[in-house]
């Protein structure tokens, strides 16, 4: 299972890791999110020597949703270098989430 970011370790674990990182923003009542989540884990299992994938639960961290312009779940951004470089909005397919850390 992806592990799980709140506000505090955000600035941490996304913004200051040294290689790409995928944050899937969810909700727990999102039909789409929980379509979505069982890609987000296959994702991370087979990224993981070169990327981290986290999970952030936008109720809990409304600040960091709306810092990032996080309008609707699922959203995925992927950060490199402390900053937003790709995101995708809904449930897509695997490949589509693999692309975005292309």
């Amino acid at each position: 299972m992806t592990e799980e970011l709140n506000s505090k370790d955000f600035q941490q674990k996304v913004l200051n890791a040294d290689r790409p990182v995928l944050v899937d923003f969810y909700a727990t009542w999102c039909g789409p999110c929980k379509m979505l989540s069982p890609t987000v884990d296959e994702v991370a299992k087979e990224v993981s020597d070169r990327a981290d994938v986290y999970r952030l639960d936008v109720d809990k961290a409304p600040d960091v949703a709306g810092q990032y312009g996080v309008m609707s779940v699922p959203t995925l951004i992927v950060f490199k270098n402390g900053q937003p470089a790709k995101t995708s909005v809904g449930a897509v397919p695997k490949q589509n989430v693999l692309d975005l850390l292309d």
